[in-house]
């Protein structure tokens, strides 16, 4: 059973929109046992989870300290803490409490791995080699994107990085469009941006600073963007 009454669990108020569109995905405990597999999550991605995942891994190193700003149903974050190793140290934020209870639990064992609640745009004034931000984007509203990613960027040291995995505008005959155009007006009504905008582009100044490179994957369905500090 996951215990939610640690005071270590308390932390800014969940936000409206949090609440309003992803009360039955995030905040809703039965469900979450359902949703926080692997099969799961790969289903939902079409069969792209691990393709994803992999880019993340071959981005950092063993030893490596890594900053992830929202819990990842799946075994994202244990690949990540494996990755880099008992030497390395996986820093995980949510803001909702039953998120951080839930990652705890899966990566009880991990001692690389610290779960805490937290708003991923204030994050606590640190630096990491790396922060990986998988599929957060889409979900939150466009004004929280930007300051999202312009925290995480903060958060990368002098030749680190961050990398950002999150949907794409799909070529223009992709057989899946229509499916998702229709997924995300009924259950993501923020993942349209991701179609039209670059996320170099939330960045804004800070986006100076860095190196960028981008890769999509599945006929342009999903996207690899990776900001080297520089």
């Amino acid at each position: 059973m996951l215990d939610l009454s640690s005071s270590r669990l308390t932390a800014a108020p969940i936000p409206d929109y949090l609440r309003n569109v992803y009360t039955w995905a995030y905040l809703t405990p039965w469900l979450t046992g359902f949703l926080d597999r692997q099969v799961v999550v790969q289903t939902i991605l079409w069969g792209n989870a691990q393709r994803l995942i992999r880019d993340v891994l071959a981005a950092v190193k063993p030893g490596d300290r890594i900053f992830q700003p929202a819990a990842v149903y799946g075994s994202f974050s244990r690949q990540l803490a494996q990755r880099i190793g008992r030497n390395g140290r996986l820093d995980i934020r949510d803001i909702a409490p039953l998120q951080v209870a839930l990652t705890r639990q899966k990566l009880a064992g991990l001692p690389q791995v610290h779960v805490a609640c937290r708003n991923a745009v204030d994050p606590e004034p640190r630096v990491f080699d790396a922060v990986a931000c998988f599929f957060l984007l889409h979900e939150v509203p466009d004004d929280v994107k930007v300051q999202v990613v312009q925290a995480m960027l903060q958060l990368v040291r002098p030749g680190g990085k961050a990398i950002f995995i999150d949907y794409h505008r799909p070529h223009r005959w992709h057989p899946l469009k229509p499916v998702m155009q229709r997924v995300f007006a009924w259950l993501e009504p923020f993942a349209l941006t991701m179609w039209s905008r670059e996320i170099e582009d939330l960045a804004g100044s800070s986006a100076a600073s860095f190196r960028w490179s981008k890769r999509t994957r599945f006929i342009g369905l999903y996207q690899t963007v990776t900001a080297e500090r520089v």
